[in-house]
């Protein structure tokens, strides 16, 4: 018996530990034949179209009893597709005008689709290319009159193995048979390791194409605390991890214990801790882990994936139902943080040779004014509905922060003017991810509410390196003594005013940084929702006094991995 390991992402916590069901999924290509009946094979069409909406429909009840209606947005979304006329005309047009047969009229109109969105830089969109692909699978096994995989029907304990989980197939897994599943492809923001999270089982996903050489029946070992499959354990590891499954499960039912519970260090210094959103349906998760708020609500979601500008109604829904959600829990809403990776197709905006570097966020937005002003008319009117606290993005000089506030009065003024009620307490604040900002954040200081430090784009730009850059992923470190000392800054800068400062970059949940931070004086850890109760729980076992003391020594020191060892070794004689 030989034990194989593969490395993968881990989407969802958890240690699972079943036998394999291995599903190899026919990738199936028409020919491109020549219909014989043209009006024959589009009414074909049509009625593999009613019979998918049909199949979504059931889904999508399915989902919302078992999941709730934001996780059954997804269907809407695919319902949405269905309804989508370029992608019936353009079947038609296959049929009528070139005289493909059906299957191929779909198959070659829906690769235009899938082609288009997996080439976006933007990985929202690139999602939708999942979905267009699931949902023209479904229409081709109606049209081939072939019964689409159903994982429902699942009668035995194990681990799926797939190259790829749709979201329809995902979210009927029974999760009393499921105990966890591994595909080839995939990433932590696809769909369905999304809906793995929901259903609370353990996924590792993007673990490559080798996977699918498992066998069926073999014993698996998803372990996502390593983000790795074991396949065919020997029995010392099946020991080892039955035993870490266990503690798992345990330490999760002692985390739980602390969502009601303020963040107290040991010797009584409190901070908050929120979470980072970017979908609604993030909201009721973030409650139920423990968030003492939204750090950063990330607003281009209501942009991306559509084929217009969300309209000021749109946006004062979504912003309304967050805050109304969140009740007088403080809702962080950044404004419209476009450009660099993320792009909005339907402006055709011209492409930038740097676009990190370029007309992107809070610079876009006062260039383009109108699209800013109908945003802030929707955050101003959805103020009254709870505790918003409305953030500008990449801000580079004190110019731009002071013309998007004097943008922000005007609108209020325009909203007053016309009787319509707005929150006369609304705090206004600034991401620092920009070193001239964290530098002066004295001069800064005196015209916000409060800071909010984005490490991803801070560490960026102060290392000048690209964060997507793989080849230069060495440079990304977060216990940088720069990064530290600029953090320092800000922080004493705010102190100072008075004003309070908090961190939305993925460095508020790294359990290495967390201490140096809590020791500088961070006021606010906002971070992924799956990251709060750990996090809460180091903190509340720390002396806040003694990381004063820690953070100070590590900003002597000259090199990130100088500054790792020592964090590791006083936790390590903290326990």
């Amino acid at each position: 018996m030989n034990t194989t390991t593969y490395k993968g992402i881990g989407a969802s916590p958890g240690i699972a530990i079943a036998n394999a069901i291995v599903i190899h999924d026919e990738v199936f290509i028409p020919e491109a034949i020549q219909a014989k009946d043209k009006e024959a094979s589009w009414e074909r069409v049509q009625q593999a179209f009613t019979a998918a909406e049909q199949d979504i429909q059931t889904i999508y009840e399915h989902t919302k009893a078992k999941l709730g209606d934001k996780k059954a947005e997804i269907f809407e979304g695919h319902l949405m597709i269905l309804d989508d006329p370029d992608l019936l005309e353009g079947i038609q047009a296959s049929i009528e005008e070139d005289g493909y047969e059906a299957e191929y009229a779909l198959h070659a109109t829906a690769q235009q689709f899938i082609s288009i969105l997996s080439e976006m830089d933007d990985e929202i969109l690139r999602e939708r290319a999942t979905d267009v692909k699931d949902i023209t699978n479904r229409i081709m096994s109606h049209l081939r009159g072939v019964k689409h995989i159903d994982l429902s029907s699942l009668q035995e304990e194990c681990i799926i193995v797939a190259r790829d989980l749709t979201p329809s197939d995902t979210a009927l897994l029974d999760v009393n048979y499921v105990k966890g599943f591994v595909t080839a492809m995939g990433s932590r923001t696809s769909h369905s390791a999304i809906m793995a999270r929901s259903l609370e089982i353990p996924a590792i996903v993007g673990a490559g194409e080798a996977v699918m050489s498992i066998e069926t029946g073999v014993t698996l070992i998803i372990n996502t605390d390593q983000q790795e499959v074991i396949v065919q354990p020997d029995s010392s590891v099946l020991e080892e991890m039955t035993s870490k499954q266990q503690m798992f499960i345990q330490h999760k039912e002692q985390l739980a214990k602390l969502v009601n519970q303020p963040t107290i260090s040991k010797d009584g210094s409190q901070v908050e801790l929120a979470a980072n959103i970017g979908k609604l349906e993030d909201i009721d998760r973030a409650i139920s882990l423990g968030a003492e708020g939204i750090g950063l609500f990330r607003s281009e979601f209501l942009y991306m994936g559509k084929t217009s500008l969300p309209t000021e109604e749109e946006q004062y829904s979504s912003y309304r139902y967050a805050l109304q959600k969140m009740g007088t829990k403080p809702v962080v809403i950044r404004t419209l943080d476009i450009g660099g990776d993320k792009e909005l197709p339907y402006l055709s905006l011209p492409k930038e040779d740097n676009p990190f570097l370029g007309l992107r966020a809070l610079r876009f937005c006062l260039v383009n004014q109108d699209l800013f002003r109908t945003q802030l008319r929707a955050l101003l009117r959805a103020s009254v509905h709870g505790n918003l606290k409305i953030m500008f993005p990449m801000i580079a000089v004190l110019e731009e922060l002071l013309q998007a506030k004097q943008i922000l009065a005007e609108e209020k003024q325009k909203l007053i003017d016309e009787d319509i009620a707005v929150n006369d307490h609304i705090e206004v604040g600034m991401m620092v991810e920009i070193p001239s900002v964290a530098v002066s954040a004295d001069l800064f200081a005196p015209h916000v509410d409060f800071f909010s430090i984005g490490t991803n784009d801070l560490i960026q730009y102060t290392m000048a390196a690209d964060r997507m850059n793989e080849t230069l992923a060495y440079l990304y470190q977060p216990l940088h003594p720069s990064i530290l000392r600029l953090v320092k800054m800000v922080i004493d800068a705010a102190n100072k005013e008075g004003k309070w400062v908090g961190m939305c970059g993925e460095m508020a949940g790294d359990s290495l940084a967390a201490p140096l931070l809590l020791g500088i004086g961070l006021h606010e850890f906002s971070m992924s929702a799956s990251s709060i109760l750990s996090t809460k729980e180091q903190l509340m076992n720390l002396n806040k006094t003694e990381w004063t003391t820690h953070a100070e020594h590590a900003m002597t020191l000259a090199q990130s991995e100088q500054i790792v060892q020592y964090v590791q070794l006083h936790l390590t004689s903290n326990e």
